[in-house]
Formats: structure tokens, C-alpha cells, sequence
């Protein structure tokens, strides 16, 4: 008799009930406001029990249960929220669009160890992109185990630590957008199903989605496609003619994922049934479909093209956050703004106390003090020696104040450009950290 399968499941419980041997994956307060070292942990001894208790009145731990081969899995919409204080159902609870957790993920590297190889799979990826691109202008197959590798490389990438990746984002050639375009979506829409907790066989998906959710744009006309302005009405009419020419091509591949199919075609549908090409709405909206077209509309912001500048992360953030609800899934967005934070990697921030610096990586739980590169000095010219400034530790300047951001600035901004530092390995190495004032003699990046 076959004996199903192991889940993973979340459960929330008094601290009373912690014994050791429980994995601990989120606490009832901030992680920052606590004195561990670490976001997720394993009570290994009676001490690690009584910390908890002492800090925290409720947690979350993770565990493994056993699903009876007959058990149908609830669906997001059945779905409804019981309180673990009273085991009542709460009827009155909104369904929620987004699939209950399944996996909790810890970025296993350092993302300076991981960015030599997330380079790697970008240069590879990025070429794959452009060979799909040329391979539909020309009517050739397009070349289904070269990319279903590189798209397992990158969640691969991902699952390591999505850090180094999501930096390379950054990256922003105008004349390559289309390229670039396709192959940041699918980082992005994996490390936001990494975020959300999807399967990893779902991240590879929505992964594969991402990368050829615009293939239909290659049966534009490149007058439209790279026209150096607005769209009239009737050149737009003939753009959104790309998602039904994207269904019907990968609906022409043997062995490729439908999902892929339907997010080429639905990722330009809304929540408020305005989108196109079928005017769907809410719950009609493939999950997929809804966290790419979520994705492509921030890397879209983010990036300069022919007709537009790109525009700092924030600015995207709050054009998703004004939408929600209306163009974008509400959870969706929340947890898409949680998930990049105010200063995602790679983004060019100016302290309060005029220094310039670039975000390294992000803390998972104080998204508000991650480790700064300063390659500017407060007159904005370049430092002399970089510098790495941890403010979660609190890191002090010349003058004794802690480093704190003031703003994000867009790309090229005091002459940085993104490109050239991680181009030329910069972001790679170990830069050390600020523990003395900074030496501002002035150098070349």
C-alpha cells in the first residue's frame, strides 16, 4: 500500500511546548530585536530552548508530515486560516491567491563565493536569450535542452544564494534590453517563487516562464518593437498582438511546460479585468502569469530604453505598490516589495553623510541595514581604497555617526556605473570593512 508522501509544514506554537531537536524558522518579533546570530535554527540544547523562551512568547517551526495517498490537497481558494489559539476556522478570512508556504529556503554561500559562478550563468544565460531571440527572426528550432540548462543553472544559482544574482540584475545595456530583459525576469521570478516558498520544481518553472514570456515580441516589426517613443493607438493594438504570438509558438514546441504557454499569453492581464488579451481578472489570472507580469513591470521600470530612462528601484516599488489590487495581485505585490526591499543588491545609495556607496547584500530580516560597498567620498569622488560598511553593526564614519542610507540613486549616478564594477570583479572581492575613518585621498574605480 503506498504510503504517500512527506511534506513539509509550518506550525505556530507557545514557547512552553519548544523541545530540542525543533527548527526554528521565525519568531513573533524581528529577528534584530533578538540577541541570535542567525534567522532559523536548530534548538540543540536545553540552552537554545531557554533563549527562546526568554525572548519570544510564540514561534514558528518547521516540520515533516506524512500525506495519505487519498488526501486531496486543499486548493488557495478552500483554503481558510485556523486559529491556533482557539482550532476554530475563520470563516470570514479571504481566500488568498498565494499557495500556503511549502519550503522555508536559507541561502546556503556567501554571495561573494557565489558571484564568480552567477557571473558565469548570466553570460550563459544572456547569450542563450539572444540565440532564442535570432533563432524566431529566422524561423529556426529553438534549442529546448540548451535552455532548460541554463535556466537550471540560474535556479541553482538562486537556491545557493540569490543574492549574487539578483546583483546581476542590475546590468543595464539599452541596446540589449530585449535580451537582458528576458533573462532578469526569469532571475527575478525565481527568486520570488524562492521567496515565496514554492517547490523547487515550480521555481525552475516559473523560471523557464520568465525567460520566454516575451518570444511573441520577435513577430513585431522592429519599427514598433524600437520605436524611439510612444506607441500611436494602432501601433500599441499591433504590440499586444505579441502574447497571443508567444502562446502559439511555444504551443508549437513538443515538451515544454504549459505553464509557459500561459504566462507568454496572460502576462499582461490584470486583476481588475483591463488587461489583454482576454480581459481575465482575479482568480482567472494563472499564479505564474500573475508573478511574471509582477516582475516584468519592475524590470521594465528599472532599465533604459530606447524611449525611456531607467528609474531607481524605489520609484518601482511604489508604482507596484499604487497598483495593487488593480494591475497586480495585492498579496503578490506586498510580498514582491518585501521580498526586493527599500535597497535590493545593486542598488547606488548616498549615505546621510554624503559618502556613495553600492548595496552588497541584504539582510533577509532587516532589509533597511545591509553591508554598503563606499566607493565615493562625501564629495563624491572616488575613495582611494573601498570600503565595506555593515550597518547592521552599526558602522561608524570619520566623525564617529553610524552609517545610514539617506536615498537610492538611479544607475550612473557620481559616475558609477554598475556594469564596470561588476565587470571588473569588484563586487567579487572582500573589501575591508570600516573600522577607522575612511582615508578620502582621492582614486580611480
Amino acid at each position: 500500500m503506498p504510503l504517500g508522501r512527506e511534506d513539509i509544514v509550518e506550525t505556530e506554537i507557545p514557547v512552553s511546548q519548544l523541545a530540542i531537536g525543533m527548527h526554528v524558522i521565525r519568531l513573533d518579533r524581528p529577528w534584530e530585536d533578538t540577541n541570535f546570530l542567525l534567522q532559523g535554527f536548530i534548538l540543540q540544547t536545553e540552552e537554545d530552548v531557554l533563549a527562546v523562551q526568554q525572548q519570544c512568547e510564540t514561534v514558528i517551526v518547521e516540520g515533516r508530515v506524512q500525506i495519505a495517498p487519498t488526501a486531496e490537497r486543499q486548493s488557495p481558494v478552500s483554503r481558510r486560516k485556523t486559529s491556533l489559539k482557539t482550532g476554530k476556522s475563520d470563516a470570514s478570512q479571504k481566500p488568498s491567491a498565494i499557495p500556503k508556504r511549502k519550503v522555508t529556503y536559507v541561502n546556503k554561500v556567501d554571495a561573494s563565493r557565489e558571484m564568480a559562478t552567477a557571473r558565469m550563468n548570466y553570460v550563459d544565460a544572456k547569450a542563450t536569450a539572444k540565440n532564442i531571440m535570432s533563432s524566431l527572426r529566422l524561423g529556426r528550432t529553438l534549442e529546448m535542452n540548451k535552455i532548460h540548462q541554463v535556466v537550471d543553472d540560474c535556479v541553482d544559482s538562486v537556491l545557493r544564494n540569490d543574492n549574487a544574482l539578483l546583483l546581476l540584475t542590475k546590468i543595464k545595456n539599452k541596446d540589449e534590453y530585449t535580451a537582458e530583459h528576458c533573462i532578469n525576469v526569469s532571475i527575478l521570478s525565481a527568486a520570488f517563487a524562492k521567496h515565496l516558498g514554492l517547490l523547487e520544481g515550480e521555481i525552475r518553472t516559473v523560471a523557464l516562464c520568465g525567460l520566454l514570456h516575451d518570444v511573441g515580441k520577435m513577430r513585431i516589426d522592429d519599427d514598433i518593437l524600437n520605436k524611439p517613443g510612444a506607441l500611436t493607438p494602432d501601433e500599441f493594438a499591433v504590440m499586444k498582438n505579441h502574447t497571443t504570438f508567444g502562446r502559439d509558438v511555444l504551443a508549437a514546441l513538443p515538451r515544454l511546460a504549459h505553464a509557459a504557454v500561459d504566462v507568454a499569453y496572460s502576462h499582461h492581464e490584470r486583476m481588475d479585468g483591463k488587461g489583454y488579451p482576454r480581459g481575465l481578472s482575479g482568480q482567472q489570472i494563472p499564479l505564474f502569469a500573475k508573478i511574471v507580469g509582477l516582475v516584468d513591470t519592475y524590470d521594465a521600470i528599472t532599465s533604459s530604453r530606447v524611449y525611456d530612462k531607467g528609474r531607481a528601484s524605489m520609484e518601482a516599488l511604489q508604482i507596484i505598490h499604487r497598483n495593487k489590487g488593480a494591475q497586480f495581485d495585492a498579496e503578490l505585490a506586498v510580498e514582491f516589495i518585501r521580498m526586493i526591499g527599500v535597497y535590493p543588491p545593486g542598488s547606488i545609495v548616498e549615505m546621510t553623510n554624503g559618502e556613495v556607496g553600492i548595496i552588497v547584500t541584504t539582510h533577509p530580516t532587516s532589509k533597511l541595514k545591509p553591508r554598503v560597498l563606499l566607493v565615493r567620498d562625501a564629495n563624491k569622488q572616488p575613495l582611494a581604497t573601498f570600503r565595506e560598511a555593515n550597518l547592521l553593526k552599526e558602522t561608524q564614519d570619520s566623525s564617529g555617526q553610524p552609517y545610514k542610507i539617506a536615498r537610492e540613486v538611479p544607475d550612473e549616478s557620481y559616475g558609477i556605473v554598475m556594469k564596470d564594477f561588476i565587470e571588473q570583479g569588484i563586487l567579487n572581492r572582500k573589501a575591508p570593512e570600516v573600522s577607522a575613518p575612511v582615508d578620502d585621498g582621492h582614486g580611480e574605480s
